[in-house]
């Protein structure tokens, strides 16, 4: 270890962090914000805006690519062996080939065309409970994942699986048995159910982001059905994650918070803004990772070809310099500058999506629901927080309400 590098005790696995990463993050911030840490083979962590904003930009020296015998995925300090996700472990300009194509199916014209399917969706999941007044709120934001599915072309009636196998993935810890019996059985799988569903499309084409895929092409020819695997697996894991993370931490906040869910109830104008702020907030993709592809200086701090960097968008949205206020939620605040959906040439193709889908669930989750009960007791977040944030468990109770579908 070199005595440039300024070594900090973090890790963002622990359960420590799990308990309260945004005051990890603010410590790191407050005193050095770009740290090294030995944890977890040793990485750099870049806890404020500046830092984050520089890096995300610069595809160069902080590289997404996974280096050859590197089976790291480039959005996790790894926990365990990952299949390869295009575009999001390649560098331009290989990577733009691959984005151009996945734009096609996030755009905001497209996104438009699937609003009825959200909103049915959404009127499903609260169907299931709304009679019953109480609910298990981790089953009803299935709804992204049920989504998710049918949007690609998968079988959407295995929605709990993926959804559930996602989650595990992120939030569980190695040595928990959901967490190995996720990795040893539930992801082979599912990743066998996926490839047969894409060999199926290969000559069974219908109207399904999967069978869209075998007719883009890369350099003059048509995509592989590996290559259409690793962008559809991409694709639901953000899918069943992302939007279900952001209704789990909002639907509880709103939970402890009643002044601010009657002002959205009283005026739904108020959600667009209201859904940015949540986004900063909590941030539902806490971090993501790079490797150091060129020895270079950083903000006055030598970085080294072959180190890693993690990069935390959620320290970045608490950052004093950037917001005012940070660790207060205002949903009025614009503009919002947030970087929930991550920043330079990876920013996350599926903001738009995830946007438009919080924003039409809270909506309908507060007219259906309005007076939700949170059994604060038996809440139960997940043991790790480091990437993705959410709960095993959010026990609600509300007033019973009719059904809206047959």
């Amino acid at each position: 270890m070199t005595s440039t590098k300024p070594v900090v005790d973090f890790d963002h696995h622990s359960p420590a962090h799990a308990k309260d990463p945004d005051s990890a993050y603010r410590e790191l911030r407050e005193t050095c914000p770009m740290s090294w840490t030995d944890a977890n083979d040793g990485h750099w962590v870049l806890s404020n805006y500046a830092l984050v904003f520089d890096a995300a930009r610069d595809p160069a020296t902080f590289s997404s690519a996974r280096e050859d015998g590197d089976d790291r995925l480039s959005i996790l300090i790894p926990k365990r062996e990952h299949a390869f996700h295009i575009p999001i472990e390649m560098d331009p300009p290989v990577f733009r080939k691959y984005r151009s194509i996945i734009n096609l199916f996030m755009s905001p014209a497209a996104v438009e065309q699937m609003t009825d399917l959200i909103d049915r969706y959404t009127t499903l999941f609260l169907d299931d409970v709304i009679e019953a007044g109480r609910c298990e709120f981790t089953d009803v934001i299935g709804i992204p994942a049920a989504l998710t599915l049918e949007w690609l072309g998968l079988p959407t009636d295995r929605w709990r699986e993926y959804a559930r196998c996602f989650h595990v993935l992120l939030s569980e810890v190695p040595g928990n048995p959901d967490f190995d019996h996720a990795v040893e059985h539930e992801v082979p799988q599912l990743e066998e159910l996926t490839r047969t569903v894409i060999a199926q499309r290969s000559t069974d084409r219908r109207d399904d982001v999967i069978s869209k895929l075998f007719e883009q092409e890369v350099d003059g020819r048509p995509l592989t059905q590996d290559e259409i695997f690793s962008i559809v697996d991409l694709l639901i894991a953000g899918g069943v994650s992302t939007v279900a993370a952001l209704l789990s931490k909002t639907v509880v906040w709103l939970a402890q918070h009643t002044d601010v869910r009657q002002q959205l109830i009283d005026d739904p104008s108020l959600m667009e803004h209201a859904v940015e702020e949540f986004l900063r907030y909590f941030t539902p993709a806490q971090a993501v990772a790079r490797t150091v592809n060129q020895d270079a200086e950083f903000h006055g701090c030598p970085v080294r070809k072959g180190e890693r960097v993690l990069m935390s968008w959620t320290a970045a949205n608490r950052d004093t310099e950037a917001f005012e206020r940070p660790d207060e939620v205002d949903i009025t605040r614009w503009p919002n500058r947030h970087v929930a959906f991550g920043l330079g040439p990876h920013r996350c193709a599926g903001a738009h999506l995830a946007r438009v889908a919080a924003r039409r669930s809270l909506t309908q989750i507060l007219e259906r629901m309005p007076d939700f009960r949170l059994d604060t007791e038996n809440l139960e977040s997940f043991p790790d927080q480091s990437v993705s944030v959410g709960y095993r468990s959010i026990p609600l109770t509300f007033t019973p309400g009719p059904r809206r579908l047959s």
